[in-house]
């Protein structure tokens, strides 16, 4: 990693608003996609709680700070725009992107940002030093007659796209399509990994958050695509029992 004087070189060049490095950082950099909202603010917090440095990527940095603090990374730049996204890239390990469109806004929507931003993420982390893009998509995401498709502009349709661009990239990655999200804590209960987009369910944005976390680093995640819900059972997860028991794409 690199010391605070050469991330302040780094932030002068690209525009990077660098936190506060220590020399005990160890797990790296991860640059989240997506920070402000609901789970990109669970990712915020669990990523600090768990040792990472977070470099926010926004398109307006004052208000993301009134959402974030102050003690983060903040890089200012737009999913649609690839150039933005590689000068953000800039010492970061891993990405997270938990990024979502607005059906009902033309600049924001689907096509634009649930694929064409999500593969100018993947695109730019190529050949960049990072060393995996964790996705948060969607469960339902292969069903093209999923009522969300009809009442949202096809999000599904175009975040499966997303998808496919992130798995032909090259970039290291994981997939995770959480089912219903809902806001409350996380923690408490048990999730359930499943794939081929059959089952449903619902699931706390703060145990999305979790999932996305315990990928990263962890080879067993690697390069795999999964549904996921809550159960009905608290207790804690075994995240490596969990993984290794996914198939690779």
């Amino acid at each position: 990693m690199c010391t605070a004087a050469a991330a302040l070189c780094i932030a002068l060049l690209t525009g990077c608003s660098i936190g506060t490095l220590s020399a005990g950082d160890e797990k790296g950099r991860v640059l989240v996609a997506g920070a402000t909202g609901g789970t990109g603010r669970a990712l915020v917090k669990g990523l600090g709680d768990q040792g990472y440095q977070v470099r926010a990527f926004v398109r307006d940095e004052k208000k993301a700070r009134v959402v974030l603090g102050d003690d983060i990374g903040y890089a200012v730049g737009d999913v649609r725009e690839i150039d933005s996204i590689r000068a953000a890239l800039d010492d970061v390990d891993y990405i997270i992107s938990a990024i979502g469109s607005t059906p009902s806004d033309k600049s924001n929507n689907p096509e634009a940002v649930d694929y064409g931003g999500i593969k100018n993420l993947a695109d730019a982390a190529v050949g960049t030093g990072v060393k995996q893009m964790v996705l948060v998509s969607s469960s339902g995401a292969t069903q093209e007659d999923h009522f969300l498709n009809k009442t949202f502009d096809n999000i599904l349709i175009w975040k499966f796209r997303g998808e496919e661009a992130l798995r032909a990239s090259g970039a290291p990655y994981t997939v995770v399509r959480p089912g219903g999200l809902v806001n409350r804590p996380g923690g408490i209960s048990t999730v359930v990994f499943a794939q081929g987009d059959t089952t449903t369910g619902i699931i706390s944005r703060e145990d999305v958050a979790l999932i996305c976390i315990a990928a990263l680093q962890n080879p067993t995640a690697l390069n795999k695509t999964f549904e996921t819900f809550n159960s009905d059972v608290e207790g804690e997860n075994d995240w490596p029992s969990l993984f290794g028991a996914l198939e690779a794409d």
